[in-house]
């Protein structure tokens, strides 16, 4: 839209155009919540305006704005021009954003033709870069990159303001592009924090690795590795990368000044990566440090998502009674994370309480509570959560149904799971994703309805992920459905040749089927290309140190103890029904061996130390880092009665409650 297509200037001794300002736009006051500010509020506004002065109509424009009224401080743009047309040039940039405060992309367009018109733009930089904003904020990348490719030598001001624009509107790679070309035309050491700042964010959001320490190496040579603000958003983009960049990630945060958000960012990096003790580690040490640093909302909220992937609840204890101490229980997010965490480590009633904490209960709250009932077994009570929510007012989105549909699922309330289903798309217009066909799947394959699931699946309308064919093969191994089993099989071998889990769980099929020669064609298999099974392991907290088991784990120093006492409680189960479950085993061993296999798996091993070491009628915290194996499921329901303790333990699906010899999966998972 250059100058000579539209009009000619304006003559600077004619009146401005008119300027027509929407003022009853649904779709903008829907999209931006903002207010008309009543007419005695305009007045006085107005009334602070020295009409011959240009920058007192700006100033009245902007603090319009920011007063929350954009619609006001368009129409106080336009009788600026009416009453000094010398007061465009400082009130358009505050225009334009008032345009885009209203989402108007009519009012924007107006005032980008006044600019025109007035040979104003694309000269002035302030402008042009209000502009920009305007188009990007009303989702009009490509008008913005018109607008942007008629200005003659953006000046890195505008470049950086078009980068940030379509970082807004997620397209980042042309955001990228663009930061790219501003250095390789020279401009390099005109690169701000602002222009830092977005290609930094802008990194954080692809998966090519390379780009960030690029970045790196560019803000040290030009001196902005000075600028906390930078390096935190720096660090940010090297956590995005996943495990694999946080040796680089702490590299920087080592040798940078840091701040609380320094120390956040780090601290949430490792918990969001399962490095629980890494993060609690760090936490230590920010409450040692100097310089005046202080723990925040944001700290806390970390550190308990570091507790809730560890399961250590002793820790969790402590770190929620800082919260409380601080008053920050009523907080939405802290508490939020409270409820998390004592959900993920074992314990749903305390989540409860926190959750009944939380003063204004978000659409995230609502969620986590949801869901920690749902993974403990609780499928009712997770309903009655959702129905509180619903009747709040506060409308469930599409991670809401995921977790009802899940607690549908590891409750077996298969007609609540259809209804809800159905009742997603039909009355909140939500349309199921994998998540959700994921949890039908599984909801279904639980109840034995293998041949509904499977056409579930073939009737999906996204492609269906691993997690849909691993639910239905668990079903298909739970129900010894082989045919299907090999079915799903072949689809994840397809979708992750790597992944020993479908090797397994279909090696299991077929050892419960007694089909011993696929078994061993399995085998073969996973040594030929190459696959190795991670180490199945069970932990223990006890009195703040965790404990470790492996599969015949030896290392403890309590090892020779524990095989003894487990052998004790073994035979106790034996004599009141356990019968060994040596279907699972592998190898086509007889009898005797496959027992022995059994007996030192570290689920066992784990209960065995917990219950030597702990106060008789605690209850027992287990975590297993793979699915439980049936026949530690079997025993450990009799151990549970024999030894008139409850014990949790939470595998890579659920949470398995013991007690009196049931368990609260009610033997599926």
């Amino acid at each position: 839209m250059a100058a000579a297509r539209v009009q000619p200037p304006l003559d600077p001794r004619a009146p401005p155009p008119s300027m027509a300002v929407p003022t009853s736009n649904t779709r903008s006051l829907q999209a931006t919540p903002i207010h008309t500010s009543s007419p005695s509020v305009r007045a006085l506004f107005l009334r602070a305006v020295d009409p011959s002065r240009p920058a007192s109509w700006s100033a009245a424009v902007a603090d319009l704005l920011a007063s929350g009224d954009a619609v006001a401080a368009l129409a106080t743009f336009a009788a600026a021009l009416r009453a000094n047309p010398a007061a465009l040039l400082p009130a358009l940039p505050p225009a334009f954003r008032a345009a885009a405060a209203a989402t108007s992309l009519a009012a924007g367009r107006q005032l980008h033709l006044i600019a025109l018109r007035s040979g104003l733009f694309p000269s002035d930089p302030f402008s042009a870069s209000a502009l920009l904003h305007m188009y990007h904020h009303c989702c009009r990348p490509l008008d913005a990159r018109k607008a942007f490719d008629e200005i003659p030598s953006p000046n890195p001001v505008i470049i950086t303001a078009m980068c940030s624009g379509y970082l807004r509107n997620n397209l980042v790679y042309p955001s990228l592009a663009l930061f790219r070309d501003l250095l390789a035309s020279g401009s390099a050491m005109a690169v701000d924090e602002a222009a830092a700042l977005v290609a930094f964010s802008s990194s954080a959001r692809v998966p090519a690795r390379g780009i960030t320490a690029s970045l790196h190496a560019l803000i040290v040579k030009i001196g902005l590795d000075v600028d906390a603000g930078v390096v935190n958003t720096m660090l940010h983009a090297y956590a995005k990368g996943g495990g694999r960049d946080l040796p680089a990630a702490r590299k920087v945060f080592d040798t940078m000044e840091k701040d609380v958000v320094s120390w956040n960012t780090m601290i949430a990096l490792y918990a969001q990566n399962g490095l629980s003790a890494e993060a609690l580690e760090l936490y230590g040490k920010m409450l040692n440090v100097g310089g005046g640093i202080r723990y925040n909302a944001v700290t806390f909220s970390a550190v308990l998502l570091a507790c809730a992937h560890a399961g250590t609840i002793q820790t969790g204890k402590r770190i929620h009674n800082q919260v409380v101490r601080m008053g920050l229980e009523e907080n939405t997010y802290v508490g939020t994370s409270v409820v998390d965490m004592y959900s993920k480590c074992g314990r749903v009633e305390m989540a409860r309480k926190a959750f009944g904490k939380i003063k204004e209960k978000n659409v995230l709250s609502w969620s986590a509570m949801i869901t920690g009932y749902g993974m403990h077994g609780h499928g009712q009570n997770a309903l009655e959560v959702f129905n509180e929510m619903c009747r709040s007012g506060q409308n469930p989105n599409y991670i809401t149904f995921i977790s009802v549909l899940a607690a549908c699922s590891h409750a077996g309330l298969l007609d609540m799971g259809r209804y809800w289903y159905k009742t997603m798309k039909n009355k909140f217009g939500i349309e199921p994703g994998v998540e959700h066909y994921g949890c039908m799947v599984d909801l279904l394959g639980r109840a034995g309805c293998l041949d509904e699931a499977y056409g579930l699946i073939k009737e999906m309308k996204v492609k269906p992920d691993a997690a849909i064919w691993g639910a239905l093969l668990s079903a298909c191994r739970v129900h010894k459905n082989v045919e299907l089993g090999e079915i799903s099989a072949k689809r994840l071998f397809e979708l992750d040749v790597t992944n020993s889990g479908y090797y397994v769980l279909l090696s299991n099929i077929y050892a419960e089927a007694g089909m011993w020669k696929d078994v061993e064609r399995m085998r073969v298999l996973v040594k030929t290309r190459g696959i190795e099974k991670p180490p199945g392991y069970s932990s223990v907290e006890l009195k703040g140190k965790t404990h470790v088991f492996y599969v015949g784990d030896t290392s403890h120093p309590q090892h020779k103890e524990i095989y003894s006492y487990l052998g004790k409680l073994l035979d106790i189960a034996q004599k009141a029904g356990y019968v060994p479950n040596t279907g699972s085993v592998h190898h086509d061993l007889d009898e005797e061996e496959k027992e022995s296999a059994l007996r030192i798996h570290s689920e066992k091993l784990a209960v065995a130390f917990a219950l030597m070491n702990s106060v008789p009628g605690s209850v027992i915290h287990v975590i297993k880092n793979l699915r439980v194996c049936t026949d530690c499921h079997a025993v450990i329901k009799f151990i549970s009665e024999s030894a008139e303790r409850e014990i949790i333990v939470r595998d890579l699906q659920r949470f398995h409650h013991f007690k009196d010899g049931s368990c609260s999966c009610g033997d599926y998972w």
